[in-house]
């Protein structure tokens, strides 16, 4: 038997992570990370240290640890994922940070939340705005089943959710913002074949030989569905501020904007609804 501190080194040397070597053990024996810590010179039995060992493997072999765990971490929120699922991002806090900034600050507040996947951006503005109503759509059910846990587990009551493509879910209700993590990588992008892009839903990734079919229909449909002076935000890759801004522009949105992420790189777009 090995110890703890001895099973994490060879993990972490086999994955080049110690972080995500650590994530893999915890799992495994069902405790916090600070317990590594106290623990360093315990005993891994068999039957822990084979879960331990068929897990670095996996990950070794290109799964992503979110799907190995079922778990991530968004804002503040410990929520379930799935391969039914986008893994939710750091990057993507942007979105919720600018969404929660616009929301009104009185009377009531309805927000929608565009292909929610695991429910990360919906739950955290429900989270963190309990008086607003949010409406979470996608069109995998099974993704929509995760999000439903997850709002469940989370004890977080304003959120609904629908089923269907985009806004079509939507028939004719009105919203104060509309948010949206639509698919936004080029459909031949080498990438889409490599790391953890490989185990992720392709319907979640890739949109078009731009990468910007879905924000295009997304721009065109959320006009019908905003109050006047409403923002529709979205974000999309780093290469994209430019397109995304014209396609809302041509639109006519107004105050339309691009805000950067923490590595400087455009990130979400936005604009307003005229009125």
């Amino acid at each position: 038997m090995a110890e703890v501190r001895q099973a994490l080194a060879r993990a972490a040397t086999t994955l080049g992570d110690r972080l995500e070597a650590e994530l893999l053990l915890v799992h495994v024996l069902g405790k916090p990370r600070s317990w590594l810590i106290a623990h360093a010179d315990d005993e891994l039995d068999v039957t822990h240290a084979a879960a331990f060992d068929a897990l670095v493997q996996r990950r070794s072999d290109g799964e992503p640890v979110a799907y190995i765990t079922g778990r991530r971490g968004f804002w503040s929120l410990d929520l379930e994922v799935t391969p039914a699922t986008l893994i939710p991002r750091p990057e993507t806090e942007l979105l919720v940070e600018l969404a929660l900034d616009r929301l009104p600050a009185t009377g009531a507040t309805r927000v929608a939340d565009l292909g929610t996947g695991s429910g990360a951006i919906a739950l955290a503005i429900a989270r963190e705005s309990p008086a607003a109503q949010v409406l979470a759509t996608d069109a995998s059910a099974d993704a929509l089943a995760v999000a439903r846990r997850n709002a469940t587990a989370q004890r977080l009551d304003n959120v609904r959710f629908a089923h269907g493509d985009w806004l079509s879910p939507l028939h004719g209700q009105m919203f104060d913002v509309i948010v949206s993590n639509p698919p936004y990588i080029e459909s031949s992008d080498p990438h889409l074949g490599r790391g953890d892009l490989r185990f992720e839903p392709m319907s979640a990734l890739a949109s078009g030989a731009d990468g910007l079919d879905d924000i295009r229909r997304i721009v065109a449909d959320s006009r019908a569905h905003l109050n006047p002076g409403g923002w529709l935000l979205m974000e999309h890759g780093w290469n994209q501020g430019d397109g995304v801004r014209a396609l809302l522009q041509a639109s006519g949105y107004r105050d339309v904007f691009t805000a950067q992420d923490l590595e400087q790189r455009d990130r979400v777009s936005g604009g307003r609804f005229p009125g």
